[in-house]
């Protein structure tokens, strides 16, 4: 599988787990709804610092999400 779906699938896999909709991970990045909705759907890409802050606000540590997304 393409590691970039695979980061997608993470995203939308663990901000279900914090119990977050998009429009509410969306204002805790302080982004439209949409932005998380392009993300998760690879509308739009993520960069690095962007990985992080999305990490941070579902509360997980970025490097295990990128190692998870390596591993598989």
């Amino acid at each position: 599988m393409d590691p970039y779906k695979r980061l997608r699938e993470l995203l939308v896999r663990e901000r279900k787990r914090a119990g977050l909709s998009q429009a509410a991970l969306a204002a805790k990045l302080g982004k439209p709804q949409s932005y998380v909705s392009k993300c998760e759907l690879g509308e739009r890409r993520v960069d690095v610092m962007e990985f992080v802050e999305i990490a941070d606000a579902l509360g997980a540590d970025a490097g295990e999400w990128m190692d998870e997304v390596r591993r598989r």
